[in-house]
């Protein structure tokens, strides 16, 4: 609110002239009253002043009302029924007492019910404190047709009261927007006036400071920073002292960001910005995922690294034991030299894609994707996969060529762990068009094997199935009834392999046909039929395989039949 000058009496002094007179109109506080300003003007020789200053206060666009000690109106100019229209003209209010003023606004319509809402006379008794000495804060009159008038007033030294009366209905609908759009956002905001004083802010902001929006406001933001740092709110790198220092300069620049993390595990990025009044803005955005993302990142990429380190030596070792058992194949004849060695190169290949994407991420770190880092991660998720298929494979083989391999023996039902394998490759078969077809497999038909040695045999046949089929072709599954105990058959029509490779591809290490186009299959060790073969005989069964070159593949796998149980 403007500063107000001496009371209307000084006009008396002799030694003021024109100077004191155009001031009035510019703080509008020091008027008494219309008869008395022409008055005093005219005294000081100043005639044609008087009636230009009078008219002047009347084409302003606030009401301007003056009362004298006793509270009764001294002077009120045309802006008065411009703002309430339902007001006799402002020269016949002249000697109205001000609570006589506000019973003409109710009468009149005027005033918005739900400022009425607590009864007339609390209304008048908010607006008759203004009166009082040092009641400096504006007050707000909703009007019924939605405006909304504010009102300043002002003790003068003659005891006389200016009343400045404001039409600040656009300003408090853009205020109440900014609040609503500040209160609904998902990000905390506070804006500072130009003393560096809250004047604005949400819940959001509230409760990252750990106080009641209501006793924040009209706090200096030094403040507010040394709440902030002096309990705990916030982790620190270095002391209080120092965070604030260093805070309150990067707040005296006109812009500036930083970050903060909260004792809760929130974290924001703080941007801190100068407005054109002299005032601030401060907006906290969460960047939790993202800071996670980051550290998970890091903690991988050190994982990564660990993961290089012991696959290098994984692979050292396995250079070396290619090499002793190439040296020893050498012995026995070429072929199992370059059995050996093929072994070698199946082995290593996963590993050249662990470590060649480990390195990939580690050396972009900065500049991958979320999306190109899960892809480089699943990259060298399936070849670590399939390292450990590998193996495992491996030292089943072993395990069985050393009569160490332990069935743990059950009644399963031949027929019910064909349909799970069908639902477990569905998705992939249909990617392609190819139908996986069960409906010749009984549930009932119990065969004496391991049961998860039984399943991995059967996804090992169907893998292979879905992977050398054509596009649009179908996988048939059966289970029947022969006079070694039960046969399960699966059968595809793909490409097949000639009849002299059956003996072949059964041999570990070997290869047989080529996938199918768009089956996107990553060629294997060469282990699995040999896997089937070995675990069909250690179960006291066999694997027999049929095929024609352009004609199918059929795989049979006989398993003794369970013993009938008693009833």
């Amino acid at each position: 609110m403007p500063r107000f000058v001496p009371a209307f009496s000084a006009l008396t002094n002799p030694k003021c002239r024109l100077r004191i007179i155009r001031p009035l109109l510019g703080e509008a506080v020091t008027v008494a009253a219309r008869s008395a300003l022409v008055g005093q003007a005219q005294k000081l020789g100043i005639r044609a002043e008087a009636p230009a200053l009078l008219a002047s206060l009347d084409a302003l666009r606030s009401a301007i009302t003056i009362l004298d000690a006793d509270g009764r109106l001294l002077y009120a100019n045309a802006h008065l029924n411009h703002l309430l229209r339902s007001l006799p003209p402002h020269e016949a209010l002249i000697g109205s007492t001000y609570e006589d003023l506000i019973r003409l606004e109710i009468e009149g319509g005027e005033i918005a019910p739900a400022a009425l809402a607590g009864g007339v006379n609390a209304f008048i008794a908010r607006r008759m404190a203004q009166l009082e000495e040092r009641a400096y804060a504006p007050l707000d009159v909703p009007l019924a047709d939605h405006r909304v008038i504010e009102i300043k007033a002002r003790k003068v030294r003659n005891g006389h009261t200016v009343l400045l009366w404001s039409d600040v209905t656009s300003a408090r609908a853009q205020l109440a927007r900014l609040e609503e759009a500040v209160a609904l956002s998902a990000e905390a905001f506070a804006f500072f006036d130009s003393n560096d004083l809250l004047i604005m802010g949400n819940d959001l902001y509230a409760h990252l400071i750990g106080m009641p929006l209501d006793q924040l406001i009209g706090k200096p933001f030094p403040e507010i920073a040394a709440t902030v740092a002096y309990k705990g709110r916030i982790l620190l790198d270095e002391t209080p002292e120092a965070w604030l220092e260093r805070r309150l300069k990067g707040h005296r620049e006109p812009a500036g960001a930083t970050t903060l993390r909260t004792n809760t595990g929130e974290c924001y990025l703080v941007r801190d910005r100068g407005l054109k009044d002299g005032g601030r803005v401060i907006v906290f955005t969460d960047v939790t995922d993202k800071f996670r993302a980051e550290t998970a990142l890091a903690e991988q990429q050190g994982a990564l690294a660990d993961s290089r380190a012991q696959a290098e030596k994984q692979s050292s070792y396995l250079a070396d034991l290619t090499a002793r058992l190439d040296q020893a194949s050498a012995r026995v004849d070429s072929a199992k030299t370059t059995l050996l060695r093929t072994m070698g190169h199946e082995l290593k290949t996963p590993l050249n894609a662990i470590l060649g994407f480990s390195d990939l991420m580690g050396t972009l770190a900065d500049t991958l994707s979320p999306d190109q880092i899960r892809e480089y991660a699943g990259l060298v998720h399936q070849g670590g996969t399939n390292l450990l298929k590998m193996i495992n494979q491996i030292m089943d083989l072993t395990k069985i060529s050393a009569g160490r391999y332990e069935l743990r023996r059950t009644s399963v039902d031949a027929g019910g762990v064909l349909w799970l394998t069908r639902d477990v490759f569905n998705a992939r078969a249909q990617a392609r068009n190819i139908t996986i077809d069960a409906e010749r497999c009984p549930v009932g038909l119990m065969v004496d094997a391991d049961e998860g040695v039984f399943t991995a045999m059967m996804h090992s046949l169907v893998d292979n199935a879905v992977t050398y089929s054509r596009a649009g072709g179908i996988v048939t599954l059966s289970a029947d009834i022969c006079e070694d105990g039960v046969a399960v058959t699966v059968e595809d029509d793909g490409m097949g392999v000639r009849d002299e490779d059956l003996a072949r591809i059964q041999e570990p290490f070997e290869h047989g046909g080529q996938a199918a186009e768009g089956s996107q299959h990553t060629k294997g060790a060469g282990l699995g039929l040999t896997l089937v073969k070995a675990f069909a005989e250690l179960h006291g069964g066999k694997l027999t395989l049929t095929s024609q070159l352009g004609e199918g593949f059929k795989a049979t796998v006989t398993l003794p039949s369970a013993p009938l149980c008693a009833a």
